[in-house]
């Protein structure tokens, strides 16, 4: 009990901290005239920290004095540089002491637009060099599910709730529905909500999920028994705000704003299914091989409850 308790503070002090470091840092570089860009640099601040990165431009590109501020949990920094950004190194420094990533957006006169993804591996890229565009929101959909503890939560939570696969299909069909249909709306600027609320309800679903896996079946609520399907979908319009979120942190190319949102939408999907997939195989191994499996699913279920708890107050107090 002791080991168990010592696990579960280190993953309600850590997590936290880990899930807000995994949102994406954003570079805009915008031509104003032959010549010259207006560069946008705008990353997550962790705990009241900025994270240790910064981006470095070619030699040749001479800045002008940067203007900063804080803004929704973010650190922005705005200056102009005067280089014709068509040679030369784009490079993050500090990046690969991290576990975020940095989309990199050039917007030239002509208006063409570059983007760019680069992770920790991979923190620079060749001006040069032909560079892919859109595609890198499929990429950044993966790891926004994959790294968002909350989000994986709920699926594992959802997988657990219903042994059923039909119904399992369902209810995952539903919750994938309902947070493409918010996250579109969001995108597009037809529905707004603040953000912290969102992230508030989210925690406050997981901890509804977890109460819910506690209790017998016969004592769950009418609603997640008989149809688990119409829970999923009204959760999952919040989650799809919380998606959109991260799309606000890094914005999105105007110009491909339909495909960019699909493949963002796509890569959600896929890294859900990953994650579904890898975790019925393993719990079908698991209990043709260990009769104490439904022992640990059930310590898994406390830790999730007390980690959504935990998320549910630390993020009303931040609203507050």
């Amino acid at each position: 009990m002791r080991l168990g308790g010592l696990v579960l503070l280190l993953t309600c002090t850590c997590l936290p901290a880990f899930a807000h470091e995994v949102r994406p840092a954003y570079l805009q570089l915008s031509e104003v005239v032959d010549g010259q860009f207006e560069v946008l640099w705008k990353q997550p601040i962790l705990q009241d920290r900025r994270l240790p990165i910064d981006p470095m431009l070619p030699e040749e590109c001479e800045p002008t004095p940067v203007a900063r501020e804080v803004t929704g949990g973010a650190l922005l920094q705005r200056w102009t540089v005067a280089c014709k950004l068509d040679a030369g190194f784009i490079h993050i420094s500090g990046l690969s002491r991290t576990i975020t990533d940095v989309m990199v957006q050039i917007t030239r006169l002509d208006g063409t637009v570059t983007n760019r993804l680069l992770r920790p591996a991979e923190p620079s890229f060749d001006l040069s060099d032909p560079t892919p565009s859109v595609a890198a929101y499929l990429t950044l959909g993966i790891e926004h599910l994959m790294f968002g503890i909350d989000h994986v939560l709920f699926v594992i939570g959802l997988v657990l709730f219903i042994p059923n696969k039909w119904s399992l299909l369902k209810t995952i069909t539903a919750f994938t529905l309902a947070h493409s249909i918010t996250l579109a709306l969001s995108v597009l600027e037809l529905v707004k909500l603040p953000q912290g609320p969102v992230e508030a309800v989210i925690a406050l679903s997981i901890l509804f999920l977890a109460r819910e896996l506690t209790l017998p079946e016969a004592a769950r609520s009418t609603l997640t028994r008989g149809r688990p399907w119409i829970m999923a979908f009204t959760f999952g319009l919040l989650h799809g705000f919380g998606f959109a979120g991260a799309l606000a942190d890094i914005g999105l190319p105007r110009e491909q704003l339909a495909l960019s949102l699909l493949l963002f939408n796509v890569g959600i999907e896929l890294g859900q299914l990953m994650i579904i997939a890898g975790l019925v195989g393993t719990l079908w191994l698991a209990r043709k091989a260990w009769t104490g499996v439904a022992g640990l699913e059930r310590a898994f279920v406390y830790i999730m409850g007390s980690l959504a708890a935990f998320w549910t107050i630390d993020r009303v107090l931040l609203v507050m």
